[in-house]
């Protein structure tokens, strides 16, 4: 099922039950006010790896999308956002450090093309994966590499001008699994299939994910997403972020 973000929430109303998943949209342009409001609350871990970036419009971007990570996990958390701590897997996964009190939340982001996306849930893993439609990147060579042979035996099978859409439907929700996992390039990509027919709904297709669930989302025109949940019963909704009012 395709969905796209209509509700925005005032903060007072926010809850998060344990048969849902939120997803945030958020615009990662910023004028200089707003970013400064979000630069100053991360740590200096965060702003080392943002200055290791080659370009300023990347730096920014970086700083932005931690910034607006930091907002919307203070909201469930009901603590400052300069507060929060990280940790890291052994493949890169953030989670929230023991002591920030985050018991059973979850999260994961993806950003692309000055747009970022943000998972949170309860009790359960969840990944997310945001890319940019980009032609050029969509070549049978990448898919070879990449997909099980039954995808790419599929891929191929669809009319042309559908393969562009196939192509990053397969990616998105392959990629947002292996970031639920948290296992970076310990599980190939092509050691599991899902659907990617435009039009079909999101699937694993393999077993060996029968207590997985994707989602695809429609965000922006330009962008392909998905989402993916450890557990079936649960509920996706959908909020676009804003940047709080001061104090």
């Amino acid at each position: 099922m395709n969905v796209a973000p209509t509700s925005r929430l005032p903060p007072t109303q926010l809850i998060l039950r344990t048969d849902e998943v939120h997803v945030w949209r958020a615009v990662l342009e910023l004028d200089s006010q707003e970013f400064d409001r979000l630069r100053v609350t991360l740590s200096p871990d965060e702003l080392d790896r943002a200055a290791r970036f080659h370009f300023l419009r990347d730096r920014q971007h970086f700083i932005a999308a931690r910034g607006i990570l930091r907002d919307i996990l203070s909201r469930y958390l009901k603590r400052s956002p300069a507060e929060l701590a990280f940790s890291y897997s052994s493949f890169g996964k953030p989670k929230l450090a023991i002591e920030c009190s985050a018991g059973d939340l979850q999260f994961n982001l993806s950003h692309s093309g000055g747009i970022a996306l943000y998972a949170v849930a309860r009790g359960r893993e969840v990944g997310i994966d945001l890319e940019r439609i980009e032609p050029k990147f969509a070549d049978d060579g990448i898919a070879e590499k990449f997909f099980s042979r039954n995808e790419v035996a599929v891929l191929r099978s669809l009319p042309a001008s559908a393969r562009l859409h196939a192509f990053f439907n397969c990616w998105t929700r392959k990629e947002a699994y292996v970031k639920a996992r948290g296992a970076g390039l310990y599980i190939p990509l092509d050691s599991f299939e899902v659907s990617l027919t435009p039009g079909e709904p999101a699937v694993f297709l393999s077993k060996g994910e029968s207590g997985w669930s994707l989602r695809a989302l429609t965000l922006d025109p330009d962008c392909m997403a998905a989402v993916a949940v450890e557990g079936n019963d649960w509920k996706l909704r959908l909020w676009q972020w804003q940047i709080p009012s001061p104090v």
